[in-house]
Order: C-alpha cells, then structure tokens, then sequence
C-alpha cells in the first residue's frame, strides 16, 4: 500500500515538531505476525530506522506493547534509549530503568482466578494456550480451530463476567484478562507527559490499538496496519510499509536545519 501523498505530506508537518515522540505496536507494526510470539522479531529497516530517530536531538522512540515488558525486551531487542510500555501500560521502562507491576493482595488474588479460568479453557481448546503475565493472562487462540477458539472465548468470558476486578480486552485471535486497569491510550499519554512532546506518531494494527489512536490530539499522526475499523487518520497494508514510513520521518526530521546544528 506504501505511502500516500496525504501521509507524506503529514510526516513532513510532524517532522518540524520542536519535540517529536514516535510511538510503535511491536507485533504487526514493527515485526511481522509470525505463529509462535518468541520468534517474532523487528523488520531490519524499521530497527534501525528507530535508532536513527532515537539518535537525533529532542526526539524520542517508544515500543507500546500488549506483551509483557521481559517479553518485548527478548524479542525487540531495543536500544536502551526507546521507551517501553508493556502489559498495555501496566509496565514502563525508561532510560534503561523497569518499573516492574505490584499487585496488592487483592489483585494477587483475582489473578489466580483469572488463571485458573484460562488454563480450564484452554485444557478443553486443542490448540489454544495461555500467556502468562505480571498483571494478567492472554488466551492464545490463533492455532485453534476457529469454532473452538469462539466456545473458549465465550466460556472464559461467562465464567469471569461476574467479576469487576479483572479487565477483559479483545485482540487479534487473543483475549487478555489483567488485574490491573490500563491501555495504550494511557500508556501513550504517559509518554507524551515525560517527554513533554510536542507531537506524537503512533502506528498500531489491532484493536488495543484503538485507545491508543483515541488518544492523539491535533498535530498528532496515526497510522492504522491492515483492515479494520479505526480511529487512525491513515491506514497502510503490512509492517514494511511502516518500515517505509519511519524511515522517511528519520530522514526528513535530519535534515532540518535546527536537527543538523544540534
């Protein structure tokens, strides 16, 4: 699909911003959707694409993920300078310091609950499994027959229904339960208010995605990877198209003249 003159012209704007944040989904953004999550791994262009934007002055580079922080770090392998948000927001790191998740008892205990009800489901859903996380479970649907993963979706959420302490979140052939309350739309304002930038990119292809895209503001520029409905201003087709994109804002936000005197 590429890059449309709408998005160019887009990109040249945010790429004047005195202080600019380019916000990334790993998984289908910055790598490919592969079957099993340990493998998945950055499109080449796109990582180092990031460390150029990371290298400039005032500008700074985040990965927004649903996985668990220690998951992102493995697979992602980023510089110690990008930002990360895990967990959909319930974990952080910056400048190479975790902010690891702490549950109170409470939550400790509604987690054991919410584990108990997807290795249940999981155990009658051939081909489904379950992640586990610091603040919550994800019920891994994608090698199940689609039938099946439907009946194991709809059991968990039945028997967790009654339950206002977990949060159930839909996603691509996944459904995460956490313990703690948080979205990429907080995630992504929490990073805009301690780099006090100016402007945000942010590109994200599945439905957790959307609160991220909700939160952009004027001047902001969203990018939306494959079908869907969206929040997002532009949409593109794949995760090198979005290698395409953050390269063109390295390149255009280096050649300012206020980046090359810096």
């Amino acid at each position: 699909m590429g890059i449309d003159e709408s998005l160019r012209s887009a990109l040249g704007h945010l790429a004047t911003s005195e202080r600019l944040l380019v916000a990334l989904d790993f998984d289908g953004v910055v790598a490919p959707i592969v079957t099993r999550a340990e493998e998945a791994r950055p499109l080449p262009a796109t990582a180092d694409a990031v460390v150029r934007l990371t290298s400039l002055p005032r500008t700074w580079t985040a990965y927004v993920s649903g996985r668990a922080l220690a998951s992102l770090m493995a697979v992602a392998s980023p510089d110690v300078r990008t930002l990360l948000i895990g967990s959909h927001g319930a974990e952080v790191r910056l400048g190479g310091e975790e902010h690891p998740v702490t549950l109170d008892p409470d939550q400790r205990d509604a987690l054991e609950v919410l584990h108990r009800v997807f290795t249940d489901v999981s155990s009658q859903a051939f081909g489904t499994w379950v992640e586990e996380k610091p603040a919550g479970r994800v019920l891994h649907t994608r090698q199940a027959d689609r039938k099946d993963a439907a009946r194991a979706v709809e059991s968990a959420r039945k028997q967790l229904a009654s339950r206002s302490d977990v949060f159930l979140k839909d996603g691509k052939e996944v459904l995460e339960g956490s313990v703690v309350h948080a979205t990429k739309g907080e995630g992504l304002a929490f990073l805009r208010q301690v780099t006090e930038a100016d402007a945000v990119f942010f590109a994200g292809d599945d439905v957790t995605d959307e609160d991220g895209f909700l939160a952009l503001e004027a001047g902001d520029v969203g990018v939306k990877v494959g079908t869907g409905d969206t929040a997002a201003s532009f949409r593109v087709g794949s995760p090198e198209d979005i290698a395409e994109i953050v390269a063109l804002l390295a390149q255009l936000r280096s050649e300012l003249p206020a980046q090359r005197t810096s």
